[in-house]
């Protein structure tokens, strides 16, 4: 299968498989964060579009388009509205990605903000395209949640995106149901609940063995309690890299 990216201008920003790095995860001690499975495997679960160059943006909290100032860290940039703009007003930041993407039919484009990756004062957007048809590209966009300046550094993901079977969604039922319906799961829910308590409680009192092993890894080895080995697990997402077609 390809995700198609179609150029509409000569050098577009760059596209790159999602990375698992985050600041904020390198800042803990020991980098705890990494150890949460589901995190680094959203950070890396999509491609990142990434700023050519660092600019600030500022927003006077009014409701125009001059409302919002975008000041480029490169004063030889003159225009910078061909990458990043006030378009729709009212507190909105406005990127052009310079692609146009083209997917299967059935799968779409789920564009968003870096996953895990937040800016004090803008949010990022989330968006559901239809690729597989739509003639024209989409724009990422970000809306303040408060007047002040915020930065965007060069090589920063200004948008990431997913692909997605969307119209697979609405085959899904939700079904309410209690976990003595699912013995056997029941069990395994139990097992492990008193067991993460237990360890939890090993940790509180300094356990040497269990400081040494600082967390469980049920999870992260795609195995339960009982030893078994879940062959459809994941710990590593490694996306393809954009060729140039030749």
């Amino acid at each position: 299968m390809q995700l198609e990216c179609f150029k509409t201008i000569p050098d577009p920003p760059q596209l790159i498989p999602g990375r698992p790095e985050r600041r904020w995860m390198d800042a803990f001690a020991s980098r705890a964060p990494y150890r949460c499975l589901p995190l680094t495997m959203a950070n890396t679960t999509g491609w990142e579009i990434l700023c050519p160059f660092g600019f600030t943006a500022e927003w006077s909290g009014g409701t125009s388009t001059a409302a919002i100032r975008i000041i480029p860290d490169d004063p030889n940039i003159k225009n910078p509205q061909g990458f990043v703009q006030s378009h729709f007003a009212y507190g909105t930041l406005t990127f052009h990605t310079g692609y146009l993407f083209r997917t299967q039919p059935g799968w779409a484009v789920l564009t968003s903000g870096p996953p895990n990756h937040p800016k004090h004062g803008i949010q990022p957007l989330t968006g559901l395209v239809e690729t597989d048809w739509l003639p024209f590209p989409f724009t990422m966009n970000w809306l303040f949640t408060a007047p002040g300046r915020v930065r965007f550094e060069k090589d920063e993901p200004f948008c990431f995106i997913n692909v997605v079977e969307h119209n697979q969604l609405e085959r899904f039922e939700p079904v309410l149901k209690t976990l003595d319906s699912d013995p056997e799961l029941k069990r395994q829910y139990e097992t492990w609940s008193t067991s993460r308590a237990e360890f939890n409680q090993q940790l509180q009192a300094g356990d040497p063995d269990a400081l040494k092993r600082s967390w469980q890894k049920f999870y992260f080895r795609g195995e339960t309690l009982e030893g078994d080995k879940v062959e459809s697990h994941v710990n590593k997402r490694r996306l393809k890299a954009p060729e140039t077609e030749k």
